[in-house]
């Protein structure tokens, strides 16, 4: 078994958000699979940018963080948050 070496505990989500790559583009559909305070796991069948805007709603909370990418593996990305956390 592989061992976590994650800092931050994420939380299995499995729940479809938008990413854009600035301003004036059209947002598109990715799928969030886990999500921490600092970064998130993403699968979308398009190539994503580098750097992008993530938003998700729904179940009571809204999420919009500017992401980086850290990792890819086919579809499947690990970004950062590279913007501060909303209070």
């Amino acid at each position: 078994m592989l061992n976590d070496r994650r800092q931050i505990r994420r939380r299995v989500i499995n729940r479809v958000a938008k990413f854009q790559n600035g301003l004036g583009s059209l947002p598109r559909d990715c799928l969030v699979t886990d999500l921490s305070d600092r970064g998130a796991r993403l699968y979308s069948e398009i190539d994503m940018p580098e750097t992008f805007i993530l938003s998700m709603t729904g179940e009571g909370e809204h999420l919009r963080r500017e992401c980086r990418v850290v990792w890819r593996l086919g579809g499947e990305l690990g970004v950062e948050f590279i913007d501060r956390a909303p209070r």
